[in-house]
């Protein structure tokens, strides 16, 4: 499995300049809140999926009075060669290089270096809008799958040409015809990878939210799907296209009820992190590889008896490399040192790391 053996990162945030060597095994990150973990989290995310884990534009990953940032990254393969990738941006610019060679295409590098991220910012997968229900499918399945990460891009770009369309009142029914015609085969792959993504994920869903929470309620997840029924009349008077996989959403529910409604807030954090342990289940089987897990404050709103709980299962399965951030060094430390002595410890202030083994 790919492992992360260095990083090297210049103005990514609050980072003005970092080089790192990795365990591949465990990795632990501690500090105070916004000093830099999560900064760090997402610059490994974005070596592997050419953009933040957080939805935002690249502008706002720039340090403070920079133009730019650039992150860069040796991997131990599978095949026991190195690799290495190198991502720079700058306004409106964005170029990767992997192994020396130009990579102008970021879509062919997307799954390559397979990896699973759990933050607080999750919590907007239950409170918000069904978009970022239909971004964590699309973080899945984009990574496993070249086909339907074409698919998305190719209904995007036609669904900004067609809202285009009816935003500026050219009433073409025959140019919209055509973009019609073209965008339903894409909403029909689209959503068929969707409602199979949550069927895969609904029984793994359930098993890691009872190994959390040590029982009681049950939680399920469901796939909403809005086909792709083009009606030009409807259109023009909302301007925008008014259904198609822009509008699906998952549902969350506990014992049947929403889970934003139900759920305590330890309960929706024991969730999220199923949630996400079953993404890295399924994303385990299809590569027949551990992806890399990225565990971002954690153990935040979660009791002692859902932490240990949380990390017996951590250590008691075929988990490739992690990586953990926790404002309590110590907490961390008592938890990973009874998992292995393959460990590296980092402490963080300001954006700047050092080695605290």
């Amino acid at each position: 499995m790919p492992a992360l053996k260095k990083i090297v990162v210049k103005d990514f945030r609050n980072i003005e300049f970092q080089e790192l060597s990795f365990s591949p095994n465990v990795n632990c990150i501690s500090g105070n809140n916004g000093e830099g973990k999560t900064n760090l989290m997402d610059a490994i995310y974005y070596l592997s999926m050419t953009k933040s884990a957080f939805p935002a534009p690249d502008r706002y990953n720039f340090r403070y009075r920079t133009e730019g940032f650039t992150v860069a990254g040796t991997y131990a393969m599978e095949n026991g060669l190195e690799s290495r990738v190198s991502i720079q941006v700058k306004e409106g610019e964005k170029k990767l290089i992997r192994d020396d060679k130009p990579c102008p295409r970021l879509g062919e590098h997307i799954g390559l270096l397979p990896v699973v991220m759990v933050s607080p910012g999750d919590i907007g997968l239950v409170n918000e809008s069904g978009e970022e229900r239909r971004r964590l499918s699309n973080a899945v399945l984009s990574q496993m799958d070249r086909e339907y990460l074409a698919a998305v891009q190719s209904y995007n770009r036609l669904l900004q040409q067609r809202n285009k369309i009816l935003k500026d009142f050219q009433a073409d029914g025959s140019l919209l015809d055509v973009l019609d015609e073209r965008m339903a085969p894409l909403a029909e792959r689209i959503s068929g990878s969707r409602r199979r993504f949550a069927e895969d994920m609904k029984p793994i869903v359930g098993e890691y939210y009872r190994l959390i929470s040590g029982g009681g309620e049950s939680v399920s997840i469901s796939y909403k799907a809005d086909a792709f029924r083009p009606n030009h009349e409807k259109d023009f008077l909302l301007h925008y296209t008014s259904s198609g996989p822009q509008r699906d959403d998952f549902l969350f529910t506990m014992d049947g009820h929403p889970i934003r409604r139900a759920g305590s807030q330890g309960q929706q954090k024991s969730f999220l992190v199923a949630l996400k342990f079953a993404q890295y289940e399924i994303m385990k089987r299809s590569y027949g590889f551990a992806p890399m897990l990225l565990l971002d404050d954690v153990f935040d709103k979660l009791d002692y008896t859902r932490i240990s709980n949380l990390i017996s299962m951590v250590a008691g399965q075929d988990f490739g490399q992690i990586f953990i951030t926790d404002t309590d060094q110590e907490r961390l430390r008592g938890i990973v040192d009874r998992l292995t002595e393959d460990r590296a410890y980092f402490e963080t202030r300001k954006g700047a790391f050092t080695r605290a083994d």
